[in-house]
């Protein structure tokens, strides 16, 4: 294993459409004002700020992705959800970008 892989881990390819076709729970941490003006059929809105609040509502045992507008908050909500006990959880990055897999 290189001393990189050893620091950073290895870069996993997720398919996302594969994801989404199989039936994974998208979850949109955009604020509840930035998800009207547009989201994904199917998404749950749940801003990152209220995540936590709402984590006893998530199943443990589903696959879960992440969005928001650029991927950033996302990225946090991962890792939230992460350290909370979820194990199959993937930062989509932005909403519009899984756009295409729907």
């Amino acid at each position: 294993m290189g001393i990189f892989a050893a620091l950073f881990g290895k870069k996993v390819k997720v398919n996302f459409g594969e994801l989404i076709q199989n039936g994974a729970y998208i979850i949109d941490v955009r604020t509840s004002g930035e998800y009207q003006t547009g989201h994904l059929k199917g998404s749950k809105n749940i801003p990152l700020d209220k995540l936590m609040s709402q984590v006893s509502k998530i199943k443990k045992d589903q696959v879960i992705i992440t969005c928001c507008a650029s991927g950033m908050r996302s990225a946090s909500a991962k890792g939230m959800l992460k350290n909370a006990g979820f194990s199959n959880v993937h930062n989509g990055g932005s909403w519009s970008s899984l756009n295409k897999y729907m």
